[in-house]
């Protein structure tokens, strides 16, 4: 039986067909039972069957093997063993199985656990009672904790399933009910047979629930569940759920092969979403929205996220990825199409431009050291886990973007639309949707995107301007600023001095030089880089489609400085330029002071995305400076409130009748950024308006677009013995039952200046009040004088924390959210010592990222003490 411990995948010897699963869920114990029926189909000579299950009791004389093929008896397997480390089972039988098809039977037991993963339990009220629900989340590899079984996704069979569940409970599974029989207080439920899929995409929910009902245009019904008394804030995703299903039936020409979309609200949920075939699982935040108390941004949110999961019943579900190495496939284009459909049903919110923030999450992973190629090579179901990253997700969706935008959306939709064709209820590897793409388009797309998908990193491209010739050079880009390896075909796209004046080109090789008169018809003033007046200005990487970053001379960043500020540029070309010179400087590549320079041409900046970007660089920049010297912090501070000033008295803090989505989203972000930067009239608004909304919760004066920043205002005026506004946050926690309020003020909290009330912000975090999956929100934005007291906090409740979340992916967040904002190599090396006897194979890359990231803020800091009359010139900048 050891042959078969500490290997990556199942041996291929026995293919499941079809399981016929009964299970009996006890939501008082805890616990529940089942068995189940698995067709088989023995493919090769063997006494063994190995099949996946973990924290499971198997009833081993239920154990049995009954050949169809022959009149032979059912064989019982004289040893059963559970590997509990390979989550594996082993079955031995006394003589070679024959070949063909036969049925295993075996049941079981198992608890329902409280870790989010397998067949959990989650909790919620119902007329002041406390009651538990029951629900699975299987992937990527937790249907073993349910039930044993072939748990791999290319281990594709069809599922029967049956439920004993209380009578009085809703009790939903993949496909609809075929028949209900009452039993005393309980019923069994049986449900249609699914088609081939996945383990992974099994789903079950047993609870009590309400649900609003509406129909695609040909007649597919679309649920939408939610707690009792809940219902309105389910018909906005609903709106939205039967809208994207028609849209991609049309988009991929395949109709949605199930008869029914359920989607269901569950309270205690550890990703954002799940995409179980026909039974969606959300967190509450990513489903549930309320006209009077959710925000613009949490409209959008569930708009996203009900169009990722939806794609995903085709891109993952019908189609599915062979092994995880591929999971890119499914997670990086359901991200892609999601902003197709969003934009689709919600054109002014401009979503394209605000797909940026995906591209900016990928490019920051992937400048580590730490990162993994987009394909990763899983060699342990525990490494899984820390591969739905920003790699898989956004880099994967940014690399279709640009390959989308080279080969143009018509060819690259009908290709789609062939490959799953050709894949449905099948698997496929990213070379099948290249070879796809390939027969759509005659380009050689397999040799153009090996280099996306193989190799790890992505290049930035230097551009100069020599002897009237534009000269650009690639080598990868590494946040540490240390030079790095790998060569990649770049799409180039250039615009000269007007959007009209447009080259495509691909550079294949290390460097280049193009003759600009011959490439766009413009001249240059003279051979030492000046542009002359119809070419005021080069941009490079045009709509940011490429996945790559610029580096200009400084002649040609001048240039785009002054068409920034003259609005000559695109919003997204806006977004680019800065994002990559923020890049550029925190790789030391170029100076803090030219950033600062580039930033004040952003002072009368109001596009959303630009602006939300630009906060977000801010955040950084100030906690750095603060590292570097604190009289530069303070003038930064000063700087970027004059920066804010503008966009903040154009829109002011009451909303406007018929403003626009975007600036409802970004009044919120301008307000609590001059919070948090101490700026002394909006603090004063902030607390004034969150008082009125303490004496009546309904008040106009604090929309739910603002409650952020006056909840962030009120913290920086929270201390150790002035506690009065921080416990009013408490109050207005522990009444709210809406999770986007909750989640809201658990994002406040922490960026209090104060240690002391971080610290009891984080013993918070971790008590009773808050779901272990909503912990994380505590942890998000810390106060740069919170650091040391957050890791000293982490040290001290390791264990416990370890044992509440260590089985999922959310550890690792813990570990990022409290490491990476330090600044110092002493503090890596104390970090490095403390995890050296406590790190596990599935926090492993997270740990090293953090502390490379640690490193990379220590090398910026000192680089930053090093530049010369930083302060007069930010002194300067805030004067002008």
């Amino acid at each position: 039986m050891d042959q078969f411990k500490g290997q990556p995948r199942l041996p291929k010897f026995a293919v499941p067909k079809r399981y016929d699963l009964h299970l009996n869920p006890d939501l008082i114990a805890c616990t529940f039972a089942g068995n189940v029926s698995i067709d088989l189909h023995i493919v090769a000579d063997t006494r063994f069957i190995v099949l996946n299950a973990a924290d499971l009791s198997v009833n081993d004389a239920s154990v049995s093997f009954t050949p169809r093929s022959s009149s032979k008896q059912a064989v019982a397997a004289p040893k059963v063993a559970l590997f509990e480390e390979d989550e594996i089972m082993v079955l031995e039988f006394a003589e070679i199985l024959p070949h063909g098809v036969g049925v295993l039977e075996l049941a079981f037991n198992g608890v329902l656990n409280d870790k989010m993963k397998g067949f959990y339990r989650s909790s919620y009220e119902h007329n002041g009672e406390k009651k538990n629900m029951a629900v699975t989340q299987f992937e990527p590899a937790d249907a073993r904790r349910c039930f044993p079984c072939w748990d791999e996704p290319a281990c594709k069979a069809t599922f029967k399933i049956t439920l004993e569940v209380p009578a009085d409970l809703v009790a939903l599974s993949n496909m609809p009910v075929v028949e209900e029989k009452l039993n005393g207080s309980l019923k069994t439920v049986s449900y249609q047979e699914s088609p081939i899929m996945s383990t992974y995409l099994v789903a079950i929910v047993v609870g009590l629930f309400d649900y609003v009902e509406d129909h695609t245009s040909d007649g597919v019904k679309v649920r939408v569940y939610c707690q009792v008394g809940k219902t309105d804030q389910g018909k906005f995703a609903l709106h939205v759920g039967a809208k994207t299903l028609d849209l991609f039936k049309e988009y991929f020409a395949v109709p949605y092969p199930l008869p029914k979309m359920d989607m269901i609200a569950i309270p205690d949920f550890a990703a954002g979403a799940m995409e179980n075939y026909g039974l969606v699982t959300y967190r509450e935040t990513a489903l549930l929205y309320d006209e009077q108390h959710s925000a613009a941004s949490n409209k959008q949110r569930v708009a996203t996220v009900v169009a990722h999961e939806l794609a995903h019943q085709w891109f993952g579900n019908l189609v599915t990825m062979e092994w995880w190495t591929h999971l890119w496939l499914n997670e990086g284009f359901a991200t892609w199409v999601s902003y197709l459909a969003t934009d689709s049903l919600f054109p002014e919110w401009k979503i394209w431009t605000q797909f940026l923030d995906e591209s900016t999450e990928g490019l920051r992973l992937d400048g580590l050291e730490e990162s993994h190629p987009i394909e990763v090579e899983v060699n342990h179901a525990a490494e899984i886990d820390e591969i739905f990253d920003a790699i898989s997700y956004r880099k994967g969706a940014s690399v279709i973007r640009m390959l989308q935008s080279y080969l143009g959306a018509e060819v690259f939709q009908k290709s789609l639309a062939t490959y799953i064709k050709n894949h449905a209820y099948s698997n496929a590897k990213t070379e099948d949707l290249w070879t796809a793409l390939e027969g759509g388009s005659g380009e050689p797309v397999n040799k153009l995107m090996s280099s996306w998908t193989k190799q790890k990193g992505y290049p930035v491209v230097s551009a100069k301007i020599k002897d009237g010739k534009l000269e650009l050079e690639q080598s990868r880009f590494l946040s540490s600023g240390s030079p790095g390896e790998g060569q990649w075909i770049v799409p180039v796209t250039l615009c000269c001095g007007s959007y009209d004046m447009r080259k495509n080109f691909l550079l294949e090789s290390k460097s280049g030089a193009y003759d600009l008169k011959e490439l766009l018809g413009c001249s240059i003033a003279d051979g030492i880089g000046k542009i002359n007046a119809t070419c005021s200005w080069i941009k490079i990487n045009v709509d940011q489609a490429g996945f790559y970053r610029v580096k200009y001379d400084d002649s040609l960043a001048a240039g785009l400085r002054s068409a920034t500020k003259s609005k000559s540029l695109t919003s997204i070309d806006r977004y680019g330029i800065l994002d990559d010179s923020f890049a550029l400087s925190m790789a030391r590549q170029q100076s803090l002071a030219s950033l600062l320079t580039l930033i004040s041409a952003y002072k009368e900046e109001l596009d959303y995305t630009v602006l939300s970007n630009l906060i977000a660089i801010s955040y950084k920049v100030v906690k750095i400076g603060a590292d570097a010297n604190q009289e530069l912090m303070s003038g930064i501070k000063h700087f970027f409130i004059g920066v804010f000033q503008s966009a903040a008295g154009k829109l002011g803090w009451d909303p406007k009748q018929g403003e626009s989505h975007l600036d409802a989203m970004l009044r919120g972000e301008v307000l609590t950024a001059l919070a948090v930067f101490g700026h002394d009239e909006t603090l004063k608004e902030a607390v004034r308006r969150f008082d009125a909304f303490l004496a009546d919760r309904n008040t106009s004066l604090l929309p739910p677009d603002i409650r952020r920043a006056a909840y962030v205002a009120v913290m920086q005026k929270a201390n150790k013995s002035d506690k009065s506004g921080y416990e009013s946050l408490l109050r207005v926690y522990r009444e709210t039952d809406l999770s986007q309020e909750k989640t809201r003020i658990l994002g406040s909290l922490a960026s209090c200046p104060d240690p002391v009330i971080v610290e009891d912000v984080l013993n918070f975090v971790l008590s009773d009040e808050v779901r272990n999956q909503d912990a994380l929100y505590g942890l998000s934005g810390i106060s740069w004088e919170g650091r040391e007291v957050a890791w000293k906090w982490l040290q001290e409740k390791w264990e416990y924390i370890g044992n509440t979340w260590g089985s999922g992916f959310l550890i690792t967040r813990f570990i990022s959210a409290v490491v990476s904002p330090f600044a110092s190599f002493e503090k890596a090396k104390e970090v490095e010592e403390f995890f050296a006897t406590r790190s596990k194979p599935s926090m492993a890359r997270t740990l090293k990222q953090s502390i490379e990231r640690v490193h990379i803020n220590a090398n910026w800091v000192e680089s930053i003490r090093k530049e010369d009359n930083l302060t007069q010139l930010v002194a300067q900048l805030s004067s002008n």
